[in-house]
């Protein structure tokens, strides 16, 4: 591999492939429709990446947490749409996770009361608020969970 680079604003797409210690010219030898000028360009931010790019490159690089990275740092709707997911070791997601779930009971009769006269006033409002971010919690561990297992088990 040709030396990394050593600007610290890399994107994920480089990053990953520097972690592979793949060069350009060897990343791009099996992705069909890719050139090394193309992926020099969309390493450098002069080129922007298409969806089908980042698909190329996240198969590549057997990394799907590069779907994510793009959606959600890169793509107007996703910024706005998609979280991102940082993708960790497999305990770590789970126990967050299970952190996450022991507050469903709680949150489910809250929820319940909150809902039950079909108006959220202003003392509900930010009980509602919070479920709704311990919601969004539990949708990016699952997220993650996900990613981890495409990346480490493959895809089915």
């Amino acid at each position: 591999m040709g030396r990394p680079s050593n600007n610290p604003d890399k994107l994920p797409f480089q990053k990953r492939r520097e972690e592979l210690r793949l060069s350009r010219e060897q990343a791009v030898r099996e992705m069909p429709g890719m050139t090394y000028d193309r992926l020099e360009g969309i390493e450098n931010r002069r080129i922007a990446a298409t969806p089908d790019d980042i698909l190329m490159l996240a198969d590549r690089y057997n990394d799907p947490s590069l779907c994510n990275a793009y959606c959600s740092g890169q793509c107007r709707i996703g910024q706005r749409y998609v979280p991102e997911v940082q993708v960790g070791e497999l305990p770590s997601i789970v126990l967050g996770m299970i952190a996450t779930l022991n507050n469903v009971g709680a949150m489910r009769d809250r929820l319940i009361a909150i809902a039950a006269d079909g108006i959220i006033d202003d003392e509900e409002r930010e009980d509602f608020a919070a479920i709704q971010d311990q919601l969004e919690e539990l949708s990016i561990a699952v997220e993650a969970l996900q990613l981890w297992v495409e990346k480490t088990l493959g895809k089915d």
